[in-house]
């Protein structure tokens, strides 16, 4: 799964978002600031991520990691800066047409669709797309509407698999524990083939099992993937560089080696 934002007719991207399929960064966020009044957020912050790596983002508590993933996402405007995704300025792009270019998210609290069995909610990711055809479509059965309908079911099961919640696809969301609900929202999040995946916490409320798990998901992706995390072994292992923020500032980019033993990050968060 490449990092190209596609603004061709699937979809996947709109007017402003459309990718020039050049070398580069898949995500570069340049210069950005936010305030709140007098409360500065994100102070200049700057980085690279290129195509295909996991970059992970730490830093301690109120250090602004998840102001930056609002930004990146495109659920807050910076107050200066820019956002460029796969080489396209996407700072005015709204959240939604982000999302249908290739971006998805999870966020720190679970946001399932509790009501949902687990295979429905992964196959929600995947309905804003339509089934061809409109209404006469629906009452007849085309067969192209049968046939999109398969690759989707089709798709949901090897995303189960992937993340090992296929004896779940049955069960309904709102019934099971924060580590199963936080890789229900993984499996939705990678049901329509992200091109830049954003885990907020991906490791919270996870057993080691399935923080290994989380693990082998993440390195097998050939997806550039953005996180926040404060499970120092979690990132060291599956973090090809690493971003150390603190209060709202860069103060180390580097590659996990280099900031373990990097003497600012150590006073500010490592210890």
């Amino acid at each position: 799964m490449g990092a190209d934002v596609d603004g061709g007719t699937d979809g996947r991207g709109g007017a402003g978002v459309k990718a020039d399929g050049g070398a580069g960064a898949a995500l570069a966020v340049e210069a950005v600031s936010v305030s709140f009044g007098g409360i500065h957020a994100l102070s200049d912050v700057s980085f690279e991520v290129p195509r295909g790596q996991v970059c992970g983002v730490i830093g301690p508590n109120g250090a602004g990691k998840t102001t930056l993933f609002d930004v990146v996402s495109g659920l807050r405007r910076p107050t200066s800066g820019s956002v460029r995704v796969a080489g396209r300025d996407v700072t005015a792009v709204p959240a939604v047409r982000r999302a249908r270019a290739g971006l998805r998210r999870t966020f720190q609290r679970t946001q399932v669709f509790g009501r949902l069995t687990v295979a429905d909610n992964v196959l929600a990711a995947m309905e804003w797309r339509g089934g061809g055809g409109g209404l006469l479509a629906d009452l007849t059965g085309w067969p192209s509407r049968r046939g999109r309908e398969r690759d989707r079911r089709r798709r949901v099961e090897e995303v189960l698999s992937l993340c090992g919640l296929t004896e779940l696809r049955d069960a309904y969301a709102a019934s099971l524990p924060v580590g199963q609900r936080r890789l229900v929202e993984l499996a939705r999040a990678l049901a329509d083939d992200p091109s830049l995946l954003l885990l907020d916490e991906p490791t919270s409320g996870l057993d080691a099992d399935q923080t290994a798990r989380l693990g082998e998901v993440v390195r097998s992706l050939d997806t550039t993937t953005l996180l926040v995390e404060h499970d120092m072994g979690f990132v060291m292992d599956v973090c090809d560089r690493l971003v150390v923020l603190d209060l709202g500032k860069v103060i180390a980019t580097g590659v996990p080696a280099e900031i373990r033993g990097d003497p600012a990050v150590r006073a500010a968060y490592l210890g």
